[in-house]
């Protein structure tokens, strides 16, 4: 039987930054979530460049949240007169949120309007918060979002997909360690392509050792912010 879910709790810092109580850990930057967004995980995977032209194109994240990531790369692909055919953004949740507490997060965090129209229209088709696989089609079907709720430990074993970036977007490893393993990354590489790419915040050493004995290959580049380094790459299996 499948346990229920437990709802994400909305609350901020005085410093007006969304945050977990569960975890502790910050959803975004004070400097910005729409920014910090295209930095780190559209910029660290090379995007718009590497989906223009293609037929399709699959992003593969392991951590929700807000969906702030989700909403700026449509908006993004959306901006894009080269983009592919088709975007599909897959993406799991442990601790989801309610539509509610998705609006009240948006109305504070998003300072973008052309973002927040498409907030509007991801809040609208939530879905009830029980486990499993939720699919929902956008622009005339050219976008869709398969988001599944429950344990990232439990459900990347089970994925098969071949998806082209992966955003390693999960609190900080400190902070939620079951989302950072061998195994975590082993699951990923089984569904990479031969030229995916990824990014993600973090630079722990944890984190670098387990991404190079599954077969991806980083490098350390500025972060976002005030965070002095985060790492991109690329799968590459000897």
């Amino acid at each position: 039987m499948t346990d229920p879910l437990i709802p994400a709790t909305l609350a901020f810092r005085p410093n007006g930054s969304p945050y977990s109580p569960e975890y502790g850990d910050i959803y975004h930057s004070i400097v910005g979530s729409l920014a910090q967004s295209h930095y780190v995980f559209l910029q660290g995977n090379g995007l718009p460049g590497r989906w223009q032209g293609r037929q399709a194109f699959t992003v593969l994240e392991t951590g929700f949240g807000m969906g702030i990531n989700f909403l700026t790369t449509w908006a993004a692909w959306r901006a894009d007169p080269a983009r592919s055919e088709r975007l599909h953004f897959v993406s799991i949740e442990k601790h989801p949120f309610s539509a509610d507490d998705l609006r009240r997060a948006y109305a504070v965090t998003v300072d973008d309007a052309s973002v927040l129209a498409l907030a509007d229209t991801l809040a609208a088709a939530w879905p009830a918060l029980e486990p499993g696989t939720h699919q929902f089609d956008f622009d005339d079907a050219s976008v869709t979002l398969t988001l599944i709720f429950g344990d990232a430990v439990d459900i990347l074993p089970t994925l098969r997909l071949r998806a082209d970036a992966f955003y390693l977007d999960g609190f900080a490893p400190a902070k939620n360690p079951e989302l950072w393993t061998p195994a975590i990354f082993n699951s990923l590489a089984a569904q990479a392509v031969d030229d995916a790419t990824f990014s993600t915040y973090t630079s722990a050493g944890d984190v670098k050792r387990a991404l190079l004995q599954a077969g991806f290959e980083y490098r350390k580049v500025a972060g976002f912010g005030w965070k002095r380094a985060m790492l991109v790459g690329h799968f590459a299996p000897r």
